[in-house]
């Protein structure tokens, strides 16, 4: 019996070798998420994450974790890149690093709801939706009635002022993205400043949640904390410089 030659055997044709080794097909959806010592929340996030229903890649942007933020990353199949610290320079070279043509960008201690994939499928594969951005509604993994009202506040201000925060994901294509510049290596702001560009017109509600750590409302009061963040919202729209605004955000 006369045996098959390898690939690289004289006598074989190119198109067999082709046939034989298929060109990988990049991902549909790259879900991009930039990480701090994350490793307290990074595994919930990761495994709502978890499921079939669309081709998605995972790509983790470390900023320098020394808390096996890394280790957890790679123990549920995400990819690692190192990145220079801070949120903005981090999310722009997640996005740099991935191959889809739909990225979600989304934060450490936001894990997804059940169904998350249809929904995303839905949206991705409307071509209306090429050049514009959709969000998640946030919930507070915090029972609290102040959480409730924290909620309410942020879901009303990305509805009606078109001003979704980062804990709520953000869905956009790579070439509405690619357009409008990416993200700025902001260390403060970063959002805000690529969701400005988007456009109000232009952002969509998804019919789905993230749930996101209450942490910061708990340390930083329930009150006091969304009354500090609005108040460096102001500071930024009236053109400080982010990196001074990131002093008093913490």
């Amino acid at each position: 019996m006369s045996e098959v030659p390898p690939d690289n055997a004289p006598g074989r044709s190119p198109d067999a070798a082709s046939e034989a080794a298929p060109a990988a097909v990049p991902p549909t959806l790259s879900i991009v998420i930039p990480t701090l010592n994350a490793a307290p929340h990074l595994g919930r996030t990761l495994d709502s994450l978890a499921g079939g229903g669309i081709d998605a890649e995972v790509v983790v942007a470390d900023g320098g974790s020394t808390d096996g933020t890394q280790r957890i990353a790679r123990a549920f199949g995400a990819r690692v890149v190192e990145a220079p610290r801070g949120r903005g320079p981090q999310l722009a070279a997640g996005a740099r690093a991935a191959a889809g043509q739909w990225f979600l960008f989304l934060h450490a201690d936001s894990a997804l709801q059940r169904g998350w994939q249809v929904i995303l499928r839905g949206f991705t594969g409307n071509r209306d939706n090429h050049f514009k951005a959709g969000y998640f509604q946030i919930i507070l993994d915090d029972t609290a009635p102040a959480a409730r009202r924290v909620e309410n506040l942020a879901n009303w201000r990305a509805k009606y002022l078109g001003l979704p925060y980062g804990d709520q994901g953000l869905v956009i294509s790579r070439g509405f993205y690619d357009f409008l510049g990416g993200f700025r290596p902001l260390p403060l702001m970063e959002d805000v400043d690529l969701v400005r560009r988007i456009g109000e017109k232009r952002l969509i509600a998804l019919p789905s949640a993230v749930t996101t750590s209450a942490a910061r409302y708990r340390k930083g009061g329930w009150w006091l904390r969304p009354l500090r963040n609005l108040f460096c919202l102001g500071l930024f729209y009236v053109g400080l410089p982010p990196a001074w605004i990131e002093r008093l955000y913490r």
